[in-house]
């Protein structure tokens, strides 16, 4: 549920990037690849409509010339897609110089494929006339699926090999209470089943250092966002206003000032919005970032991490952030298995909503919070988004994306609140329900309010008015 990647968005952008990826090779797998004459990809519904505000172009051809977007340099992005575009040339894999000009052979279509909102296509051309090709959905969160039956028999096997297979939250309780564990605790075991501790404890400190970064770049960066709306960075000077008169010259010593800066309720939002929108404004500037559950929902998770370790100052240390990114990402996969967490098929509800709720079950275990009580706060930040559409204006992850990470964020941390103060034999609505209730809700929504920029502010706001 946490994967490294580029900004924008990780259906639009790094889906498509795996997605190309992956068509390479399968292509050598099936020792198609040294025959391939030309190539063109086809890209369908909600990952055409706003594609190119999505970077979607870039990412394809960012894909299909091999490169890895948890590894990739940041500042070396433009440079490699504008020498496809300039020389019409594009080195497949790496390796094999075709010929490409991205403007015809990158073919947006309004129509949308049956399976998912967010498909796209790959073809090559071989000798003697003979093209072959695939089609591919981008799902949310980096996920990339083909509509085949024998994967779905694949991903079972897999899935029954965890000590504790879970599909809801209901399953998740009853065994938390059978085996007197914590969420985390379960998660854990799961985790050990695929991956040694030592390989459990390097990716998560690599996902949390990743974090860390993106916030101290957002926070340390001036000047407008690109793509044309002339979006103001806000996380620099919010944070110039709150950080204080204390030295530091990199991301841990930053995390040491903080701590020592005295903190009023008043400052509390100032701090949790400024670290989610510095995630997000790296976000929309191609940056690198950590889906949670997707880039456009990045910034919730760091920022109610954040605020439990420097602004609230529970002395945190790398055990802490591995309880709350256990019991954050066994929450998303909650949705992603009930409901989705793609906005292009539920709205943002499927983003900010499920990023809202992981944050606010894993904040709630490390304020001591049983595991009835983590459920209970994931239900409270999920329910208070039920409906929340996904409008973006213009195709890009800005407005009315950024803000939201943070407004998702304080209701994940008041969400906490509630379900620590509460009985949670007393609930009305479980989990479960709520993750129905916002699938229901997903089918029910109008295709304009879907990632489509057919909607909502994204057609009541006009471009030249911003």
């Amino acid at each position: 549920m946490l994967k490294i990647g580029i900004g924008p968005s990780s259906s639009h952008t790094l889906g498509p990037w795996r997605a190309a990826e992956r068509w390479i090779g399968e292509l050598k797998e099936e020792e198609r690849f040294d025959k391939v004459l030309s190539i063109s990809v086809h890209v369908y519904g909600s990952l055409s409509l706003t594609g190119k505000g999505h970077a979607t172009d870039y990412a394809i051809i960012l894909g299909l010339l091999g490169t890895d977007p948890e590894t990739i340099a940041i500042e070396d992005i433009h440079g490699l897609v504008q020498d496809v575009k300039n020389t019409q040339k594009l080195k497949l894999g790496g390796v094999k110089t075709l010929i490409f000009e991205p403007e015809k052979d990158i073919i947006f279509h309004r129509k949308f494929l049956p399976f998912h909102a967010n498909g796209l296509k790959f073809e090559a051309c071989l000798p003697d006339g003979k093209k072959t090709s695939k089609t591919y959905y981008s799902i949310g969160g980096g996920f990339v699926v083909v509509e085949e039956r024998k994967n779905a028999k694949k991903k079972d096997k897999a899935f029954n090999t965890f000590p504790y297979p879970i599909e809801n939250g209901n399953e998740l309780l009853a065994i938390c209470q059978k085996d007197s564990k914590s969420i985390s605790e379960i998660v854990l075991e799961n985790e050990r089943s695929l991956r040694s501790n030592e390989d459990i404890d390097l990716q998560i400190h690599r996902v949390w250092n990743t974090m860390l970064e993106c916030m101290y770049i957002g926070c340390h960066t001036q000047g407008k966002l690109p793509g044309g709306l002339n979006v103001k960075r806000r996380a620099f000077e919010l944070h110039e206003n709150l950080k204080g008169a204390l030295p530091y010259s990199n991301p841990e010593e930053w995390l040491l000032t903080i701590r020592q800066t005295e903190v009023k309720f008043r400052q509390i939002l100032q701090w949790v919005s400024c670290f989610a929108l510095s995630v997000n404004e790296v976000n929309a500037s191609l940056g690198r970032v950590v889906t949670a559950p997707t880039n456009g929902s990045a910034g919730v998770i760091p920022a109610v991490l954040m605020y439990y370790l420097v602004i609230e100052n529970h002395g945190g240390n790398f055990e802490h952030i591995k309880q709350f990114l256990l019991v954050a990402g066994e929450i998303g996969s909650i949705f992603k298995k009930g409901a989705t967490i793609s906005a292009a098929m539920g709205g943002c509800q499927a983003e900010i909503g499920v990023s809202s709720a992981m944050a606010a079950g894993a904040l709630t275990e490390l304020l001591g919070g049983t595991p009835e009580q983590v459920l209970m706060a994931a239900e409270i930040a999920m329910e208070h988004h039920l409906g929340l559409t996904c409008d973006p204006i213009g195709g890009l992850v800005q407005i009315p994306c950024i803000e939201r990470n943070s407004m998702g964020a304080i209701k994940a941390i008041h969400a906490a609140e509630l379900a620590l103060g509460s009985d949670p034999a007393e609930a009305k609505v479980p989990l479960d329900k709520v993750v129905q209730t916002m699938w229901e809700t997903a089918k029910d929504m109008s295709s304009k309010y879907k990632e489509t920029s057919e909607g909502g502010l994204a057609v009541g706001v006009f471009l030249s008015d911003c």
